[in-house]
């Protein structure tokens, strides 16, 4: 089978590898869609945390079963790609999502960019009557689900999302899905322009708001929200990088505020964002702004993320006939 592998940052290859074997409890699955994350970019560039090379990207997908015990042949489904220990003390709280040996499909794990993958059955989630497209998209609306889920978002809720990549605009339809009421701060015109245009929601007018969200990852982003926050009001942390953040302690105290960060998604926030799909609530063609090729794929990917491309969201398509 085909896989692209990130050999070291800045590297991209095509190589031929093995279909993987499947042992018990386990799924074969032909991969049909994968979404492009930061988290990628970011690995392609040498800056995401977490990370060893060479790795297999990939952790957005839809996939269908070739060769299951569990699951119907022919059968398209997406995947839980956080794998976790089942016994640890984050696990026994019910947050498989930063289990303390969490191997991450793609992060930790080599990941999806490749013909098949085997995969535990319990990480598998049918797509019932979901497309590729739609499948494809729903960790990374999980991921936005989670961050507003940790910060209990009420309906009329004033909340600031810092960032509109993938998960920036994900958490401002969210938010708006929950009613709360959403400004975004956004130095790309562009990106800015579909926030305003397409979700309408406004560029950032307010001093303060009851919770920041950033869905950055720039550190100095990330330290430019402290200010931002309300008094009483919180600070949720989906974006992540590398460095030590920093903020005036005497400013954050005053506020008495709530600073958090959000990590992956669990099961809820994947049910929560299918139903979505399901009852019309999210429509995956308003977001996703390119198809990518399997072929092209080491051509666009070193360029996937200037503003020239002017990318909302990509979405590499494998051929049905591989």
């Amino acid at each position: 089978m085909q896989t692209w592998t990130c050999a070291q940052p800045g590297t991209f290859d095509l190589q031929e590898t093995e279909i993987p074997n499947r042992p018990a409890g386990y799924s074969l699955l032909r991969v049909r869609a994968i979404g492009i994350c930061g988290t990628d970019i970011h690995a392609f560039a040498g800056n995401q945390p977490f990370f060893q090379y060479p790795r297999i990207l990939g952790h957005e997908l839809a996939a269908e079963v070739v060769e299951s015990e569990q699951f119907s042949s022919g059968e398209l489904v997406t995947i839980i790609p956080y794998f976790n220990c089942q016994t640890c003390s984050a696990c026994a709280q019910g947050k498989p999502n930063c289990c303390e040996h969490i191997q991450v499909f793609g992060v930790h794990a080599d990941g999806g960019m490749r013909e098949y993958i085997a995969v535990e059955d319990r990480f598998i989630l049918p797509g019932n009557g979901l497309s590729a497209d739609e499948l494809a998209l729903v960790e990374p609306l999980s991921i936005a689900a989670h961050g507003l889920r940790r910060g209990n978002i009420q309906s009329g809720e004033k909340v600031l999302v810092m960032g509109a990549g993938p998960i920036g605009l994900f958490t401002i339809l969210l938010a708006k899905i929950q009613g709360a009421q959403v400004e975004v701060a956004e130095p790309n015109a562009a990106r800015l322009a579909f926030c305003i245009e397409k979700l309408g929601v406004p560029a950032a007018t307010q001093a303060s708001y009851q919770t920041v969200i950033d869905a950055t990852g720039n550190r100095a982003a990330i330290e430019s929200g402290f200010a931002k926050i309300a008094h009483g009001g919180q600070y949720i942390l989906i974006g992540l990088q590398k460095e030590a953040i920093s903020f005036i302690h005497p400013e954050f105290h005053k506020r008495e505020a709530t600073l958090m960060s959000s990590r992956n998604a669990t099961l809820a926030d994947f049910r929560y964002v299918m139903d979505l799909f399901r009852t019309g609530q999210i429509d995956a063609h308003d977001f996703i702004s390119h198809h990518v090729e399997w072929s092209e794929l080491g051509d666009i990917f070193p360029r996937i993320h200037l503003a020239e491309m002017g990318v909302i969201k990509a979405v590499i398509k494998l051929d049905a006939g591989r």
